[in-house]
């Protein structure tokens, strides 16, 4: 019998791809929206990482998927441009430099790689060196998820259901708990210090890495999170406070702001709390 041959994605199928995943964010938004009470157009500014914005004023960054999250995207610009980055003790300049690291084009860089993965290494160590300062990896982190505190509250859905998180609870979290290293390599023709990564008790649970996938997806620095393992380090370190509605269950500080708006929420859970460990 002969091997079946896996398709080759094209660069179509990818696009698709990236906009089935946005139209499933999209979706999950509203969701979250309608199940606190706003309407279908409610407010929000994507740009700012507010995904909803609820009756209170206040932002969520609503996160749903089944396996990794990208928090951000980002070429050049972005880090020349945004104050944030620029300020934050180095982190801004370092990113700078792992984009520079690669020739102006694409096609400059698919005649040899090698002397742009190697330029890279250095920024990477050095980026990895300056995140395990854990200020400076809260700030890091603020600025990343929550756009440095414009975002009150990460929102995930999981199992069918919304659980709310107060922003200094989770940048807290990560500060105090995250271990940050560089990627190693593993096998032939990998190359060591290509990513900084984010552990927790020795699993990865997000990356910084350089996408040079494609013309048009180049010179841009990446970060993503794994989500099934951040959903077991929330559920085990931010306690569980109450449940605003049956799908919208309230974790932490944000038991304190969430649901201000609206009728007393209920103190005891109707049914218990379940991870389903899918590691």
């Amino acid at each position: 019998m002969e091997n079946a041959v896996k398709p080759k994605k094209t660069r179509a199928s990818t696009s698709e791809d990236a906009r089935a995943y946005r139209q499933r964010g999209h979706d999950d938004a509203l969701e979250f929206a309608l199940s606190i009470g706003l309407e279908h157009d409610y407010k929000n500014d994507i740009k700012a990482k507010k995904d909803v914005i609820d009756p209170s004023g206040d932002a969520h960054s609503v996160k749903s998927g089944k396996s990794k999250w990208q928090i951000f995207l980002y070429g050049l610009g972005r880090f020349e441009h945004d104050d944030a980055f620029t300020v934050m003790n180095g982190i801004g300049g370092l990113l700078i430099e792992c984009i520079n690291s690669f020739p102006a084009t694409y096609d400059e860089y698919i005649l040899d790689k090698i002397p742009s993965k190697e330029r890279l290494r250095t920024p990477m160590r050095q980026l990895a060196e300056r995140l395990q300062n854990k200020a400076r990896l809260r700030a890091f982190i603020n600025k990343s998820i929550f756009n440095g505190g414009e975002v009150d509250y990460l929102t995930v859905k999981h199992d069918g259901a919304f659980h709310v998180f107060y922003y200094k609870d989770v940048v807290d979290l990560f500060g105090e708990y995250m271990e940050v290293c560089n990627s190693r390599a593993i096998s032939a023709g990998q190359m060591p210090e290509q990513k900084v990564l984010l552990r927790y008790k020795g699993l990865n649970i997000g990356e910084i890495e350089m996408r040079n996938d494609s013309a048009t997806h180049y010179r841009e620095i990446r970060f993503n999170m794994i989500k099934p393992r951040i959903m077991k380090i929330l559920f085990e370190k931010i306690n569980f406070n109450c449940i605003y509605r049956d799908n919208v269950f309230v974790y932490g500080m944000a038991s304190r702001k969430f649901g201000r708006w609206d009728e007393p929420k209920t103190a005891t859970p109707k049914k218990p709390l379940v991870f389903k460990d899918t590691l």
